[in-house]
């Protein structure tokens, strides 16, 4: 891991991989490089940290080669360093980039060892190129080389390979971690995600596992596995540049932020009518499968594992079927217990999320009744190979902490909910009912998001903790963990959410005046529960912060030192959706007033394509 992007064109390109790889910064990354061919000799420049100190070194000692290959490095073999940072060369013959893991990196390294190698990094990928010279020291052929290397290798991994023998040819290989072509005139270019290559083409073919492309000036060799020639589809991709630029706002997660409401209606939009869902939104055959369905399986990672968590209340209150939510790396790695007429459903914000993806994967060879990506990039992974899938229309998001992508997965689920549950327990007046509070859902969102400078002064009480509790109860004890996570990711402010009823179970042991506590209180069914958890919290000297919909909580004593934000009243089962916002910014503006890195927090990237 963790950003590729190449090039084979008839100029100079060294400032074009530059530019690609400032678009991929948002995925995370400690080292940057570069290599190019220039006059039949290998280039190559690397450095530890941002690629601006790349572009300085570049600046300092000009690349002139018209093929290439960079590389920005999220360490998971070796520390980050100069030695340990993309790409690597073999007898200043051969470079090569990759995303991935090796995982027989160290069987394959004695092997090269005994056969004369000498290694520099203390990296998995090394072993790739000389095992790659080895290859072609024995068949002198480029291509042959790159199919015998990866025929010994064993995991996951992206590949991008050029060589002094071949000064206009780039090889891409992708087996379980994401590799696009981007198709020029008379240029053409390897990314690991389409937006690196936006400034240079909006034709995209995505490499499908097992492919080996063997890319020049002017043509575009893909074959499968066994080196036979395969076709593979041309994608238009249409984004606005301006979607990938910050405009007036300081970092990406507080533009994200603020474009909810826009991002909400567009995943509504064409999908919704007046009273009833727009049929088929879910492809064709989900007509014939929803009446089916018993039992609906959740699986996801991270942040879209908490909208699995909250979707779970929905399809068991709405559809009345039963419904199960699991972390995908646990999902594939245990014997599972099939329910019957069991509708699988993965969710990734990226579409390439390397255990939701092999959970999917696992979920196509089980008695499923059908499998649904619900994602947000068009082409990627999950959505060519689930049998079903659902586009949340977020727009794109870069900031590693997801926002406007997590709401959108919500809104996602709820229409699903509500079309499963139209076929199988049809209720025209309560769909009817919750599609008219859906539809006001952009508005309150904004309205939500006007109340930013008063969570920006709530923030300025977080800067010296060290330690954070939230609290929710029902649909929204899922959103309580979501404030956590976000509070984790960006501050590194430890936090934890918990049901509020397990209060005096545990947690309450952590309360004094040195632990916030945020609770989301919205007048419900559960909101004297609620009163009384945040009582005992009060006793105990604890500091709160409520979010709540109910005026009389404010004006009432026993919360006079409390600090309450009023929330626009929504349908209890659409809360999630607004509780968020709040906690979103909450995070966001306690991390500047701690000056971390915002848009890339330490240790993050924003794809996991390994596991």
């Amino acid at each position: 891991m963790c950003g590729i992007v190449g090039a084979v064109a008839k100029r100079p390109i060294a400032m074009l991989l530059i530019d690609g790889l400032k678009k991929l910064e948002y995925r995370g990354y400690d080292s940057a490089g570069i290599a190019v061919v220039d006059n039949q000799q290998l280039e190559r420049l690397r450095v530890v940290g941002k690629v601006r100190e790349l572009e300085r070194v570049l600046g300092d000692h000009p690349l002139m080669g018209h093929t290439g290959i960079a590389h920005t490095r999220w360490a998971t073999h070796g520390a980050p360093s100069e030695k340990n940072a993309h790409p690597f060369v073999s007898h200043d013959e051969f470079a090569l980039v990759h995303n991935g893991i090796i995982e027989n990196h160290a069987t394959l390294r004695d092997k090269l060892v005994k056969a004369g190698y000498h290694f520099h990094s203390d990296t998995d990928t090394e072993v790739v190129v000389h095992l790659l010279h080895h290859h072609y020291s024995e068949s002198h052929d480029l291509l042959k080389s790159v199919h015998a290397t990866v025929a010994e290798l064993e995991g996951a991994y992206s590949l991008g390979i050029i060589s002094k023998y071949d000064t206009h040819r780039l090889i891409a290989v992708r087996q379980g971690s994401p590799l696009v072509i981007g198709k020029g005139l008379g240029e053409n270019f390897i990314a690991s995600d389409p937006l690196a290559l936006l400034s240079v083409t909006q034709q995209f073919i995505y490499l499908e596992d097992n492919d080996f492309a063997d890319i020049s000036l002017d043509t575009i060799a893909i074959y499968n596995g066994n080196l036979q020639p395969v076709t593979r589809s041309v994608h238009q991709l249409a984004i606005n540049l301006d979607a990938i630029e910050r405009g007036e706002y300081r970092h990406y997660m507080k533009k994200e932020i603020m474009e909810q409401a826009k991002a909400i209606t567009a995943c509504l939009e064409d999908r919704i009518t007046k009273n009833a869902i727009a049929p088929a939104i879910f492809g064709l055959s989900a007509e014939e499968i929803f009446p089916q369905v018993e039992h609906v399986q959740l699986v996801a990672c991270g942040t879209s594992y908490h909208a699995a968590m909250v979707a779970r209340y929905w399809f068991e209150s709405l559809a009345k079927v039963s419904c199960s939510v699991e972390i995908a790396s646990e999902f594939r790695y245990r014997n599972i217990a099939q329910s019957k007429n069991s509708l699988f459903v993965t969710l990734s914000q990226s579409g390439e999320t390397a255990d939701t993806l092999a959970a999917l994967r696992l979920a196509k060879k089980m008695d499923f009744l059908s499998t649904i990506a619900i994602c947000n990039v068009a082409g990627s992974s999950m959505t060519r190979e689930a049998e079903l899938y659902f586009l949340t229309r977020a727009g794109v998001e870069i900031g590693v902490a997801s926002t406007k992508a997590f709401v959108t997965q919500l809104v996602s689920l709820f229409l699903l909910a509500l079309s499963i549950s139209h076929k199988r327990n049809h209720q025209p007046q309560v769909e009817a009912e919750l599609i008219q509070h859906l539809q006001q859902i952009p508005a309150l969102t904004q309205e939500v998001l006007l109340q930013d400078n008063m969570i920006s002064q709530w923030a300025k009480a977080f800067t010296d903790k060290h330690h954070a509790l939230f609290l929710g109860r029902g649909v929204l004890f899922p959103i309580a963990l979501e404030g956590a996570l976000k509070m984790k990711e960006i501050s590194y402010i430890h936090a934890e959410g918990y049901p509020a009823g397990e209060l005096k179970h545990g947690p309450l042991a952590l309360v004094d005046e040195n632990m916030p506590v945020i609770a989301l209180a919205p007048n419900d069914n559960l909101l004297e529960k609620n009163l009384s958890n945040l009582q005992e919290v009060r006793a105990r000297g604890g500091k709160l912060y409520v979010l709540t919909d109910e005026k009389r909580l404010a004006s009432q004593d026993a919360f006079a030192n409390a600090d309450i934000l009023m929330m626009p009243t929504v349908h209890p089962l659409l809360s999630p959706i607004l509780y968020t916002i709040p906690l979103q910014l909450l995070a966001y503006h306690v991390a500047v007033f701690k000056g971390t890195d915002v848009d890339q927090p330490r240790n993050l990237a924003k794809s996991v394509t390994v596991e």
